[in-house]
């Protein structure tokens, strides 16, 4: 059985069809990832490495004392 141009015509929308919505899926999840969890994530890494600095320095002084 050998499928010609039509139904390889067909297949091809018919899959562009159900992948549509997993495509504005993934668009939707990679703005959610860029624009919400990402500076979330550099903030917390932001307070961390200070928060680790001030303690850092902090024991150095505590040890002079």
């Amino acid at each position: 059985m050998s499928l010609t141009n039509e139904d390889l015509l067909a297949i091809s929308q018919l899959l562009d069809a159900k992948l549509k919505p997993l495509d504005d899926r993934t668009k939707n999840i990679e703005l959610l990832l860029e624009n919400d969890i990402l500076p979330r994530i550099q903030n917390i890494e932001s307070c961390y490495t200070s928060t680790y600095n001030r303690y850092q320095t902090g024991i150095s002084q505590v040890e002079a004392i």
